[in-house]
């Protein structure tokens, strides 16, 4: 009989030709445990997911009592569903008045791809702008704004008419116009290695989408959720944007994805033709239900309140090590930066070996990503923090 490794490479399509293939039985917290019985710190939250740890019990409670309940019972947008209009309610007490009515999918690409609709469907213009170096998803419209000539030469033809722009400069802002139906941008760009944006560039961009018409998407599926500092990217500039799109962290663990504007924009895409955008299975029960206990977690347990104190305290442990050049970050989403990819992959590797999972960026191969559930404790974070140092220690030695 095939064990469940082989039947994972028999049967399961494959996203790279060498994945880490950890066998997962279980999480709890910030750690998973494997087949073999060992534990590791999940230090990148399966990719800035488990913002309040694996299977928080409040969510975990709310996830059993829907289960009760019911699941799937109609496509998106038909029924009034108790947990899609609390958690639109909730989200809606906690933002700006212009980001009041919220659209659900299944995941990040499809926040993308239905505000890209919202936008054309809005003003009536094809033109969208984006930046070098963004990631919004893998989706063909999502691919078409995603700023990697690598990942998309193959995929060609994509969107038409979509330009992108340097990122944080302030000089090419002029080329948004009464053309441009939308402008998305990521406040914190992921997968370009953290790269915040600069106040200024995002409170110019707001300015020029004013002045033009445009719509102006903030990306936030990476980093919001409290990963910044604050509950939403966007409250650290002082920015509103016109569309918000939120996924990863947002559902609890379950998919979730949703992107939220005006009721007044919203409506474009309920008449002339009707079903403008609509999803089956966007909004599950399940997901809003994990959803709004997550979001009452990240704010009753006060983790945005630690989140730039725990930052530093990871920085303070591992800025003054010497293959570091340099550290960036945005709250508990950082990159360890080392002189070239080779070193990166043996701490990586050597990090594993030692009980601790991290990772790359897609854009930026040579830093170290690091973003923890927002509720690791202090001791986690110096037993992290001596793990990564140590394994930082052994790549220096075996690639000299």
């Amino acid at each position: 009989m095939n064990t469940t490794r082989q039947l994972f490479y028999k049967h399961l399509a494959q996203t790279s030709v060498a994945p880490s293939a950890l066998e997962i039985t279980s999480a709890e917290g910030i750690y998973l445990n494997d087949s073999n019985g060992k534990r590791y710190i999940d230090l990148i939250s399966g990719i800035a997911v488990s913002a309040t740890g694996h299977r928080h019990p409040r969510v975990m409670e709310a996830i059993h009592k829907q289960l009760e309940r019911y699941l799937h019972v109609m496509v998106y947008g038909e029924f009034v569903q108790e947990p899609q209009v609390l958690l639109a309610a909730r989200l809606a007490q906690l933002l700006p008045e212009v980001l009041n009515t919220s659209f659900f999918v299944n995941s990040g690409s499809e926040a993308v791809e239905g505000a890209l609709k919202l936008a054309k469907r809005h003003t009536g213009r094809n033109e969208i702008i984006a930046f070098k170096n963004a990631y919004h998803g893998s989706t063909h419209g999502a691919l078409s704004v995603t700023g990697s000539q690598e990942l998309k030469m193959r995929y060609r033809p994509l969107l038409p008419s979509v330009k992108h722009l340097e990122f944080n400069n302030l000089t090419q802002l002029d080329q948004i116009t009464q053309r441009t139906a939308c402008v998305i941008v990521e406040p914190v760009q992921g997968e370009a290695g953290v790269i915040p944006a600069k106040k200024e560039f995002l409170q110019t961009l707001r300015n020029r989408c004013n002045e033009t018409g445009s719509l102006l998407i903030f990306d936030e599926i990476q980093c919001g959720m409290g990963r910044t500092g604050s509950l939403f990217a966007f409250e650290g500039y002082g920015v509103v944007p016109d569309v918000l799109l939120l996924a990863k962290a947002f559902g609890g663990g379950l998919p979730l994805g949703a992107f939220i504007s005006s009721s007044e924009i919203m409506n474009c895409l309920n008449h002339k033709p009707a079903l403008g955008h609509i999803t089956t299975f966007g909004g599950h029960p399940l997901s809003c239900a994990a959803a709004l206990a997550n979001l009452d977690v990240i704010i009753n347990e006060k983790f945005v309140e630690q989140v730039i104190v725990k930052s530093e305290t990871i920085e303070n442990r591992l800025k003054n090590l010497p293959e570091v050049r340099e550290i960036r970050k945005a709250g508990l989403m950082m990159a360890i930066q080392f002189e070239n990819e080779k070193i990166n992959f043996s701490v990586i590797e050597n990090c594993l070996k030692n009980g601790l999972i991290t990772d790359w960026f897609l854009f930026c191969t040579d830093a170290l990503r690091v973003a923890p559930p927002l509720n690791i404790n202090y001791n986690q974070i110096e037993n992290a923090a001596r793990i990564i140092s140590q394994a930082i220690t052994e790549a220096s030695s075996n690639v000299k």
